[in-house]
């Protein structure tokens, strides 16, 4: 796949994307939300988690690669330790909003339905035991399940990126490689209970691999602009349009959720036709057109964690706001208000921590300039 922004510095197209799956994903936690019936999940037999991963990936070879280059092989790995060690509080300062989340809607007698999901109920009765699982990562309280396997994926940035940039052939084998052994290596580690572990990191290290490829070693311009690489574009379409109709008019029920613990196989084949496609798009400038226009998702974007944890509020608040009495057209205007409240609120969230963080760079500055 292309490169999005593939020069030096940030890319707008990758921040962009960010900020569009970090709403996605707010909005897909509001059970009354109107808006979550239009996002991917409902056309597609993959979700916001892989383009999230995805990008993490891909974000996450960019930011060693730049360390490297300007500091050297013991900065970028040190910078990656302390990556796992933020992930971690983030882990942590998620699950326990959410778990507070849940104290309070249990005490005012609101929401019953979520305060199950908090994982509430459980801890009120073996808190020390609940708090212990939680800080080993056995339990994970809703929302915060995704923050554990980057802690995982963090550490192993050091080893797989210089290993793709040797080699991307050799890097996809052994991700591949996990992949197909990931279910009996959950079983091996205990973490393969969904209850538990939303996520088998085994399994969805092939989507942060498949995204470290992609910064570090992209498809070539020459070949995009091949034959081969419009006839992919065509199956492309053509893969995704049937997967849509599968999702729409052939599977009447949910598949299970080891499907998306274990990222089965037609979820990353749904994924890569849609990222396929996705790419061209960047290549013609469609997404940075869409990110100059649209600058406060960019900045949700690059504000990633921070808006992450933050929306753990935000759609719990905003789903216990909203009435659920309303069926029909008022139910749509009601979770269409709802769904309109909590962009607006994670935009303003974003854009308050990065005019702080701004603040805080600028005194740090102004401080070193008299020193």
């Amino acid at each position: 796949m292309e490169t999005p922004g593939r020069g030096r510095g940030r890319s707008v197209e990758v921040d962009f994307f960010r900020g569009v799956v970090l709403i996605v994903i707010v909005l897909d936690h509001i059970p009354g939300s109107t808006l979550s019936h239009l996002m991917l999940h409902a056309y597609a037999l993959c979700d916001s988690a892989e383009v999230f991963v995805f990008l993490g990936g891909y974000a996450s070879a960019a930011a060693y690669t730049a360390v490297l280059a300007h500091r050297g092989e013991s900065a970028a790995k040190l910078r990656f330790l302390k990556r796992c060690w933020e992930i971690y509080r983030a882990y942590l300062l998620t699950a326990m909003l959410t778990l507070l989340s849940g104290a309070i809607l249990a005490l005012l007698d609101l929401n019953r339905p979520m305060v199950e999901m908090t994982g509430w109920p459980p801890f009120a009765l073996q808190p020390w035991r609940e708090a212990f699982d939680i800080a080993l990562l056995r339990r994970q309280p809703y929302l915060s399940s995704v923050l554990p396997m980057y802690v995982i994926f963090a550490l192993c940035v050091p080893l797989m990126v210089p290993l793709a940039r040797r080699s991307a052939s050799l890097a996809l084998v052994v991700s591949l490689a996990v992949w197909a052994l990931a279910q009996p290596l959950a079983a091996l580690f205990s973490i393969d209970d969904v209850a538990d572990w939303a996520f088998n990191p085994f399994a969805w290290q092939l989507m942060f691999v498949l995204g470290m490829l992609c910064r570090v070693q992209p498809i070539s311009e020459r070949f995009h602009a091949s034959h081969a690489a419009q006839w992919f574009t065509r199956v492309a379409v053509v893969a995704v349009l049937g997967f849509a109709i599968v999702k729409l008019f052939v599977l009447t029920q949910p598949l299970p959720g080891s499907h998306k613990q274990n990222l089965s196989v037609e979820r990353v084949i749904n994924f890569i036709v849609i990222a396929w496609l996705a790419a061209q798009f960047v290549r013609m400038g469609s997404i940075a057109w869409l990110a100059r226009r649209l600058p406060a998702v960019v900045t949700v974007g690059r504000t990633g964690l921070v808006c992450f944890v933050a929306g753990t509020l935000v759609s719990l608040i905003v789903d216990t706001a909203t009435p659920h009495t309303f069926h029909g057209f008022r139910g749509v205007l009601v979770g269409l208000g709802g769904d309109l409240a909590a962009i607006g609120a994670l935009l303003m969230i974003a854009r308050g921590w990065n005019g702080w963080k701004g603040q805080q760079s600028g005194a740090q500055a102004n401080g070193a300039g008299y020193g």
